[in-house]
């Protein structure tokens, strides 16, 4: 439905009123009967009326126009205002028999169709809202489109199609369009009829990349690699700097043993400035799977996740921090968590894995200050705690490192094993304080938790 600038439309009405009724009145000549007063009366209570609804007294407002229908009910605008006052009060009844009368009186008028229009959407009547469209398509294509919704609404699929088909090959192809387009295809299962749809773009536009995109897709979708792949193929032939077809075609060179052009499409996606970030993730975490199966490779991973150091996107980052943690490579690793931590300094398990990096690589000054500020966000992770223990007892801190662990011990839930980590800290603190009493104590603890029920 269009949306139009109805207070143009009033204030014309406003002037044509007065024409209409005034146009065989001398205004310089004191009437001589009573037509004059009659049309006074008229003109006062219409723009009473418009003035009405217009700070919201719609009673009023409708009110006056049906005084003004009392005096001349052949003025099809008096119920068409009247109609949308019944619609702001919620008098929906009312409301369509005032616009239905609007058109009666003015048939061919556009802004009356649209107002009724609206008004059975609004209603959800589906079949007197395809009704009256059918009188706006004449108007505007907008209005066609709105027809084949509807019949996608009611499932007459092939009215759609029908119309869907004479919009595009009038006015080319729109993504509005072709999402409805996809719907029939999937409530029906239609996938033939999509291919052969997006076939046919691709013959009558060849130079046209998304025409091949979508088609790719929809072979793979329907288990169709081999067109898929020879498709991707002719893209890549027809334009040699196509980049978003690399994220197809990158999976048809793993799945055909191709590795040396897998990679090179990998490459090709990952330092693409047109491909997504979640796209590229994607490509990354096959990248990186594939090396795992093929370490050979590896230079060509390290050179790939080099292209995307300076990434903005945490969840790349985070995917190449876990590669080289399970590699074991804790120091590069480090890098691309940090890094991830720039952009997403909030990320708890971002967070955990920058800590337990620290205390791995021995670097306890850096944990320290770290669990300080993360234990202002987290307070109640009795991890955090432990963490900042460790560190503040390798750097002979042990009556900070005392005062830390006893106030996370009473964040630890039924965790056997994190409740001893906290007594062997607490140990090792009261230790190095030559603190013999606290060492018994805790030593004791740790054997009653290490003793089975």
């Amino acid at each position: 439905m269009k949306h139009k600038i109805y207070i143009l439309f009033v204030l014309i009405g406003m002037l044509l009123v007065p024409q209409i009724h005034y146009a065989q009145v001398d205004f310089n000549k004191k009437p001589d009967d009573d037509l004059g007063d009659v049309e006074d009366k008229f003109q006062e209570l219409f723009y009473e009326a418009i003035k009405q609804k217009s700070i919201e007294n719609y009673d009023r407002s409708v009110d006056a126009l049906l005084k003004c229908i009392a005096i001349d009910n052949s003025v099809a605008v008096l119920y068409f205002e009247l109609g949308k006052n019944y619609m702001l009060l919620k008098n929906f009844g009312a409301a369509e028999d005032a616009l239905k009368k609007a058109v009666s009186k003015d048939p061919d008028n556009e802004w009356f169709l649209d107002e009724l229009y609206g008004y059975y959407i609004g209603q959800n009547d589906i079949d007197k809202a395809i009704k009256t469209v059918k009188q706006l398509v004449k108007y505007h294509p907008d209005y066609k489109e709105d027809l084949a919704g509807l019949y996608v609404k009611t499932k007459d699929y092939n009215e759609a199609l029908k119309i869907l088909d004479l919009l595009d090959a009038e006015f080319g192809i729109s993504v509005r369009r072709d999402i409805m387009r996809n719907q029939i295809y999937e409530a029906t299962g239609r996938k033939k009829d999509q291919i052969k749809n997006l076939e046919a773009r691709v013959e009558n536009n060849p130079d046209k990349e998304s025409n091949y995109l979508q088609l790719i897709f929809r072979y793979s979708e329907n288990n169709e690699k081999d067109k898929a792949f020879e498709t991707a193929k002719e893209l890549l032939k027809i334009n040699p700097n196509s980049q978003i077809v690399h994220l197809a075609l990158y999976k048809f060179y793993l799945d055909d043993n191709n590795a040396e052009k897998a990679i090179e499409s990998m490459k090709i996606v990952v330092k693409s400035n047109e491909i997504k970030p979640e796209a590229k993730l994607k490509v990354l975490t096959d990248f990186v799977q594939f090396v795992g199966n093929h370490p050979e490779y590896e230079a060509d991973l390290v050179e790939a996740t080099a292209m995307v150091g300076d990434s903005n996107n945490s969840k790349t980052l985070i995917e190449l921090g876990q590669y080289y943690l399970v590699k074991n490579n804790k120091a590069k690793a480090l890098e691309y968590f940090e890094a991830a931590l720039k952009i997403d300094a909030d990320n708890f398990n971002v967070l955990r894995n920058v800590l337990l990096l620290y205390i791995d690589l021995q670097k306890f000054n850096l944990a320290d200050k770290k669990c300080s500020e993360v234990l202002q966000k987290y307070p109640a992770q009795p991890l955090f705690y432990l963490l900042h223990g460790v560190a503040l007892n390798q750097l002979n801190e042990p009556k900070k490192a005392i005062e830390v662990l006893e106030a996370g011990l009473d964040y630890i839930i039924e965790d056997t094993k994190m409740e001893m980590d906290f007594y062997n800290q607490l140990k090792s603190a009261y230790t190095a304080l030559n603190n013999t009493a606290k060492v018994k104590t805790f030593s004791d603890k740790i054997k009653q938790l290490e003793t089975p029920n």
